[in-house]
C-alpha cells in the first residue's frame, strides 16, 4: 500500500496513528504529494478532489478521505477495534470523530485565508465565524473529555490530532481555560506513542 501524504496534514497524521496502532506502519510506504498548485497529476489522479491522504492500495483501487482509509485499516487487524461495530457505541465514536473533523476543517480555513489571501482581503466576520467552532467545540470537550476503557478509537484519534494542529498552527490557545483536555491530550500521548512519532516538523 501506498499513502500519498505530507507529515504537515493533520488528516495524515490520523491515518499514520491509525496504522500504528493496528501494527500496520510497515505494510505502508509513505509518498509526499504535493497538492499546491492544484495540478499534481499523481494526487489528481489517485483522488480528482486533489487531496491527501489517498491510499493507493492497487493499480486499480485508491481509498480516501482519512475517515475512509482510518476504517479500511481498521478492517486490516483485529484489534485494538478503532470502530465499533455496532449500536450506540458506534455513533459516538463516528459523532466524535466528525466533532473534531469539523474543528481541523475550521482551523485549516483560517490558515488558509491569511496563507492564500492578501491581507486587505481577509474577512474578519468569516474568520470569528470558524473560529466560533472551535472554539463551542472545545468548551464542550472541557466539560467531559471523552474517556476510553482499553484503548483509545478513531473518535479519540481524530480529536488528539485535531488538538495537535491547534498547538501546531494556532499557538496552542485552546489550551487557555481547559486543564480537562490538556490533561486528556496527555493521556492520549502516553497511551500512543505513535502520537509523538508523528508530530509535525517545520
Amino acid at each position: 500500500m501506498k499513502l500519498l501524504s505530507s507529515p504537515l496534514s493533520p488528516y495524515v497524521r490520523k491515518v499514520r496513528i491509525a496504522a500504528a496502532m493496528k501494527g500496520l506502519q510497515g505494510k505502508i510506504e509513505m509518498v509526499p504529494a504535493d497538492t499546491n498548485p492544484g495540478d499534481n497529476v499523481e494526487i489528481n489522479r489517485a483522488n480528482p478532489l486533489g487531496k491527501i491522504p489517498a491510499l493507493v492500495i492497487d493499480s486499480a483501487t485508491t481509498i480516501f478521505d482519512s475517515h475512509v482509509i482510518c476504517e479500511y485499516l481498521d478492517s486490516l487487524a483485529p484489534s485494538p477495534v478503532l470502530f465499533p461495530k455496532g449500536g450506540l457505541e458506534r455513533f459516538r465514536t463516528l459523532t466524535l470523530g466528525a466533532l473534531a473533523d469539523g474543528m481541523l476543517d475550521a482551523a485549516l480555513l483560517l490558515v488558509y485565508e491569511t496563507r492564500f489571501r492578501p491581507e486587505e482581503k481577509w474577512h474578519a466576520p468569516w474568520q470569528a465565524r470558524q473560529q466560533g467552532k472551535i472554539d463551542r467545540a472545545i468548551d464542550q470537550l472541557e466539560l467531559a473529555p471523552p474517556a476510553w476503557s482499553t484503548s483509545p478509537d478513531y473518535g479519540h484519534l481524530t480529536l488528539a490530532c485535531a488538538l495537535g494542529y491547534l498547538d501546531f498552527r494556532h499557538d496552542g490557545r485552546w489550551r487557555t481555560g481547559h486543564p480537562k483536555l490538556i490533561a486528556w491530550l496527555d493521556r492520549f500521548a502516553a497511551a500512543m506513542p505513535a502520537f509523538e512519532a508523528t508530530r509535525p516538523q517545520v
